[in-house]
């Protein structure tokens, strides 16, 4: 059997936390409903690491963070798991404020509770705190307020973070090792370059005899980084500041979206992230009874790459002129004629909601199998490449050591 933690509110209101025994997570909801609590929150247990140092060092830095996606996605699971038990909202907000572990989120929580407690509707209350809460969270919370069905679009909103998150922290991880290599790779060469190459360029001076062509570019880099390494780091770090003010232009960032949607490989990747967004979020949004346009006009807003987000302008005028939703967003010549199938489906089977998630889930596959390739290729590449530079480096150094044995003496 395996171990589950659980948090879970009592009669009373309090947060109840402690761990079970269970075949599966059905079983330890049941156990918790049969002792008369309210499960809250469910997860695979971990190794305790419960240690003094750690909890306090933990709740000192939390003072410092701000509001991460996780945090949200985490609250709005919750508040909809209470408020599907049947819990009012202020007490079920009241309940998150207890269980909060971030003290920057707890005041969020905090401060929507007074809002709520004041009168005011949660979806006002959240617009208060666009950093945590987009307004594509508010108006999907709106909606359901508005049709009475708050609790759903919660669990559909969950949902929908949930698997963004799950998105993202794959590519993250998918990541590291890559990053790592490049991280050490490119240490080992400068160390090479700056410390160890220099010893060998006095002993090349002392002897006077002219060395290989390929060791002289070596020992000139070599120096050139001695020397010059402030040089160096300073037109990288004003160039990064230039390059930085630029893409925050409305024409820089447009020209970068395009730039990097062309890329070989990697272009396409990010068209597939792309969709994938735009399907899920657009999906989420219409199945949780948000109209067509204004769906669409929050998609505009959510869309990171800009290239998208003029082009769903476009979509939006198109449909409130009274085109089906698939005509304009082919003829953007973004979206993969796979996508625009399915969704032309949707549309004339009167499912779009369910199929444009079905477009995400489809798209969202398709990315974290061409990131597996990707890495799969990327790292003997990039190993082939250090080893490539660093064969370079030892065979200049052989090649001048050898030419000194034809010095006459």
């Amino acid at each position: 059997m395996a171990t589950y933690s659980y948090k879970a509110a009592d009669s009373a209101g309090k947060i109840v936390t402690g761990v079970l025994e269970a075949d599966e997570e059905k079983k330890v909801v049941a156990e918790l409903q049969n002792l008369g609590l309210i499960p809250i929150r469910i997860t695979p247990a971990k190794g305790n690491g419960k240690g003094l140092g750690l909890n306090v060092s933990e709740s000192f830095l939390n003072l410092f963070h701000g509001v991460s996606s996780k945090d949200v996605m985490a609250f709005t699971q919750d508040l909809a798991t209470l408020l599907e038990a049947g819990l009012p909202v202020d007490r079920a907000l009241a309940l998150l404020i207890e269980s909060a572990e971030k003290e920057r989120f707890k005041m969020v929580v905090n401060d929507i509770l007074k809002t709520v407690q004041g009168g005011g509707y949660l979806s006002d209350a959240l617009a208060k705190h666009p950093r945590a809460f987009s307004s594509f969270y508010v108006s999907m919370v709106r909606a359901g307020e508005a049709g009475g069905v708050l609790e759903a679009v919660l669990s559909r909103l969950g949902e929908f973070l949930e698997s963004a998150q799950e998105l993202k922290d794959y590519i993250k991880s998918a990541m590291v090792y890559p990053i790592f290599l490049v991280g050490v790779g490119g240490l080992s060469i400068i160390i090479l370059l700056t410390f160890v190459i220099p010893k060998f360029a006095i002993i090349f001076s002392d002897m006077g005899q002219t060395i290989p062509l390929s060791t002289q570019l070596l020992l000139g880099t070599s120096h050139l980084l001695q020397s010059y390494w402030w040089a160096i780091l300073a037109v990288l770090g004003t160039g990064y500041y230039f390059l930085r003010k630029y893409l925050k232009t409305p024409a820089g960032r447009l020209k970068f979206d395009r730039k990097k949607m062309t890329f070989p490989v990697v272009g396409d990747l990010i068209k597939k992230i792309e969709v994938a967004r735009f399907a899920r979020t657009l999906g989420t949004l219409t199945k949780s009874g948000v109209p067509i346009l204004q769906a669409l006009m929050l998609v505009k807003d959510i869309m990171e790459n800009k290239v998208i987000s003029a082009a769903m302008e476009r979509v939006y005028t198109r449909v409130k002129e009274g085109d089906r939703l698939s005509k304009p967003l082919r003829d953007t010549g973004i979206f993969p004629p796979l996508a625009i199938q399915m969704i032309t489906v949707g549309e004339e089977t009167g499912r779009l909601d369910r199929m444009l998630l079905r477009v995400a889930e489809s798209y969202e596959k398709m990315v974290r199998n061409t990131v597996k390739r990707l890495i799969s290729l990327l790292e003997p590449t990039m190993i082939l490449i250090m080893g490539l530079v660093v064969g370079f480096v030892v065979v200049s150094m052989l090649m001048a050591v050898f030419s000194m044995n034809e010095m006459p003496f």
